[in-house]
This record gives structure tokens, sequence and C-alpha cells, in this order.
């Protein structure tokens, strides 16, 4: 088999891409995939990762959870010296005026803040709370190249219940009453995500510790939370295609709402437009991912 890889292809320093990940690790089972497939995109001018909270219902110490989630699974790629973490916020804003200032947020500032002509792309697999802090902190940020992709938020237009969303409710206002560019990745579309057990066994289980790992704990997790399934959505992910290549889904400019107490929308249109995904290319996102693994895998070095 040929030694050719992706890792092999010539990417200028200006042709990278700016990005940092915003991601509740331990949550579930699927930021863990769409972790590592940032790592493994040398188009990625990777700046760092930041470790999220997803409030207290399942752990009080969910932040740190995540940390050590992040920090296992770039040990287990032998990149942990080469990639930065750094701490999101512990919890929720307690409203829209205060911040959290821990490293998370400090790290989108630093990063917003340099004089760089490309985009930065913070890539939140979770709750905004590190964003909407950082622009709390920092409102100059606002103007500044930047660019947010959250997966999170109801269907449209309705809304209603949402996992990220519930997790600050507060942080999501602040953003969608900002200036900043948002690209909103909504519930409908990426719980389109899904992969069969087989595929994932075929495809993940085999490339070596990392791969035995993250079919495992998805299994575990499946096992211990929703038995009838024979799959899982890897719901995190789009972020990465999207970030690779904007139009891998059809989109649609629309005023940025914002949410009541049940996570509704409220339609006022009275804030800049954000850009909303109604679908994502998943044979471009997932088969992205496998041949990615399977290279480092095969190449057997960073």
């Amino acid at each position: 088999m040929s030694d050719f890889t992706v890792f092999d292809v010539p990417y200028p320093p200006e042709a990278k891409q700016r990005v940092i990940v915003n991601t509740d690790a331990k949550n579930e089972a699927d930021d863990q995939y769409a972790i590592m497939h940032a790592v493994l995109t040398p188009s990625f001018d990777l700046h760092g990762i930041i470790p999220a909270h997803y409030g207290t219902r399942k752990t009080p110490t969910s932040v740190k959870e995540s940390h050590d989630e992040t920090v296992k699974l770039l040990r287990l790629m032998d990149l942990l010296d080469d990639v930065l973490v750094a701490d999101g916020a512990t919890g929720a804003m307690p409203d829209e005026s205060t911040p959290v200032d821990l490293a998370g947020a400090q790290l989108i500032i630093k990063e917003a803040m340099k004089d760089d002509d490309r985009p930065l792309h913070v890539a939140f697999y979770g709750p905004v709370t590190d964003i909407s802090s950082a622009l709390l902190l920092e409102p100059r940020i606002a103007d500044r190249n930047l660019r947010i992709l959250w997966i999170g938020g109801g269907v449209w237009p309705n809304g209603g219940r949402e996992y990220n969303l519930s997790n600050d409710i507060h942080a999501a206002n602040v953003l969608m009453k900002s200036t900043v560019e948002v690209w909103q990745i909504p519930r409908s579309t990426y719980r389109t995500m899904s992969v069969g057990y087989a595929e994932l066994i075929e495809k993940i289980y085999p490339q070596g510790e990392l791969g035995k790992y993250l079919v495992e704990q998805l299994l575990e997790h499946n096992a211990n939370t929703n038995p009838w399934m024979g799959y899982r959505s890897l719901g995190d992910s789009p972020c990465i295609g999207i970030i690779m290549d904007p139009d891998c889904g059809k989109w649609s400019w629309r005023p940025a709402p914002t949410f009541d107490a049940q996570m509704h929308y409220a339609h006022t249109g009275q804030y800049r437009p954000i850009r909303v995904y109604e679908n994502v290319n998943t044979r471009f996102v997932h088969e992205d991912l496998f041949a990615k693994f399977a290279q480092f895998t095969r190449r057997g070095s960073r």
C-alpha cells in the first residue's frame, strides 16, 4: 500500500484555516470524533481546544471531565504536547451581562485580536458560554475577522428544547444579539449525521488504540442510555466539514433570533443575519474523517 497520505500534501501557512475547537467532550460519545477530525485536518491551523462545561445535570464537574477526555484523546494520538488545551467556563453565565473570565475566553480574545487576514473559525460543539464571555470581556473582537460555528438550537422556525442551548440560554442570546458572524447548525441538521455500528466497527475500530477506544466508548454510552440503538449521530462533525467547505450543505441567511426560557425562537428581525444550515453533506464529512484516521494510523507518525 502506498505511504502517500493527506498529511504529505503541502499547505502554505496563508492557505490554512485558522481554527479553535470548543467541546463538551465527555457529554456524550460524538465530540471525540469531531475533536480527532479537527486535529487530523492538515489544512487547519489549530490554535487550541477549549474543554467546555455541559451543565450540572449529569455531573458537577463537567468542564474537568471535558478536559480529561480531551487530554486522553490527544495522548492516544501522541499529540498531547502539540495542541494547546485551555479550559473554558465551569458553568453557564448567570445573566446576559456577566462573563465567565477563564482561559477559554481569553484564548478566543487573544487569537481574534491577532493581525491576520484569515478568518478565525471557532467551532462550538456545546454551549456558547466562552465566546459570549469573550465578547463581553473584549467587545472589539466583534469587529475582527471572527466566525462562530455552533452546533445548537432547535428546529427552525419554532425552536424548543435543545441540549446545547439548554446549558446556557443567556450566552446564546448574547451571541445572537452581537454583530459577530454566526453559522448555526441546528438540531434538525446535526441529527442527520448517523453512522451505524457496522461502519464504525469496520472503519474506526481497527485503527489502533484510539480507534478501539472511540468505538468502545460509543458502544458503552449507547448501552447505558439508548440500548435499542444500533447507530450514533456524530452530530458535532458538521463543524469540520463546513470549515473545510462552507458549501457542503444547503444554507440561507436569516435574521438572528433570540431565545425565550423555553428555548423557542423569538423572531424580532432586529439583529444582523446569521447563516443557518438546513442540511450537510454527510458523505463528505464522514468519509473525510474515516480516510484521515486510516491514513494517520498507516503513517504511524505525527
